[in-house]
């Protein structure tokens, strides 16, 4: 484990007092998670105020009735609602509602591990940043779950970004979740509500431009559970990709390679198989070249989930070269789809 930051000159390891904390939810169907989060949450030994802000969506499962169990059970538990059903919207409306002097983001199927809070609070002390986050431990209950969690921890998945799979200590450009001074929360306005998805990496981006730290530590990590089938996992990504498009419409050089990778590839397999068909068609060899680009992304996929896949379950490793290409197809897509009246959205 790479070792905590050294506490700056004149700042001490540990706050006296600790700060109090309020942890905020955003919630939306998650009667399959929502309890054990909230009981990862209650079960962390931490020395100052606590309490838990859940804002509830309309959700068409049990998560309303579980929430009202939960607030019954323990009086540092409450709920406010979020009729709009929107991420950024039931975060803002969570903060605002919320008391604490540390706010830490916790989704609703999210579970953090031992000493979270403490450790982020103390890093927060040590650093001097403005939010810090870790590592998105993504882990399956299932055979598919399990696959899509390979994928989202291996660079092949989701690039180099350090939340995902791991890295040295230090400041980012953004991080999972978040725990952050409600100062700067104050002071930046919370989330962008425009920005239905990607609004985590968006109010980084806004902090990091005011001159405040965004820090990463693999000292926190956060138990993730993946999209439960490929229907649910295709369209995580699509929106991924299509809001991922309005960022960087929105804040100007902001793309990276590993965010216009997904697009070039899809561009290129679409590209390459309708210049394929063609050739066959016109009796063209030359242009069955084309082919060349969806069979080699099909072989650099089997290949490069074999060698991310070694160790796992037989089924695991049958299902991730199909995990990988959803996401990557997904993501691309929903980039190069993304309407421009989405960004336009986010100016009013």
């Amino acid at each position: 484990m790479t070792p905590a930051a050294e506490p700056a000159e004149g700042i001490p390891a540990r706050p006296d007092p600790w700060p109090s904390v309020s942890v905020i939810m955003p919630v939306l169907n998650e009667e399959r998670h929502l309890a054990a989060a909230v009981r990862h949450i209650l079960a962390q030994r931490y020395a100052g105020d606590l309490e838990i802000v859940i804002a509830l969506g309309p959700s068409r499962d049990r998560t309303d009735q579980i929430a009202a169990e939960l607030t019954a059970a323990d009086p540092r538990v409450r709920t406010v609602p979020n009729p709009t059903g929107r991420t950024p919207s039931a975060l803002n409306a969570a903060i605002a509602a919320s008391r604490g002097e540390i706010v830490v983001r916790v989704d609703g199927h999210g579970l953090l591990n031992p000493g979270y809070i403490e450790t982020a609070v103390r890093l927060l002390e040590q650093t001097g940043a403005q939010n810090i986050g870790g590592v998105m431990h993504a882990e399956g209950e299932t055979t598919f779950e399990r696959a899509v969690a390979v994928a989202m921890t291996s660079k092949l998945g989701v690039g180099n970004a350090k939340f995902h799979t791991g890295g040295e200590a230090g400041p980012a450009d953004t991080v999972y979740l978040g725990v952050f001074r409600r100062s700067v929360l104050d002071k930046l306005g919370g989330y962008h509500e425009a920005f239905i998805r990607a609004q985590d990496w968006e109010l980084n981006h806004r902090l990091r431009q005011s001159g405040g730290l965004v820090y990463f530590s693999p000292e926190l990590r956060v138990t993730y559970r993946p999209r439960p089938n490929l229907r649910a996992l295709a369209n995580q990504y699509r929106l991924y990709g299509r809001w991922r498009r309005v960022v960087m419409r929105t804040h100007q050089g902001t793309a990276s390679v590993r965010y216009l990778a997904p697009p070039v590839a899809v561009i290129a397999v679409i590209s390459g198989t309708l210049l394929g068909l063609a050739g066959l068609a016109a009796g063209l060899p030359i242009l069955a070249l084309g082919f060349a680009a969806p069979v080699g992304y099909a072989l650099l996929i089997t290949l490069g989930a074999l060698l991310e896949s070694r160790g796992r379950a037989r089924p695991v490793r049958a299902r991730l070269p199909l995990v990988l290409a959803t996401m990557h197809f997904s993501w691309g897509w929903g980039f190069l789809t993304s309407p421009r009246s989405l960004y336009e959205s986010t100016l009013k």
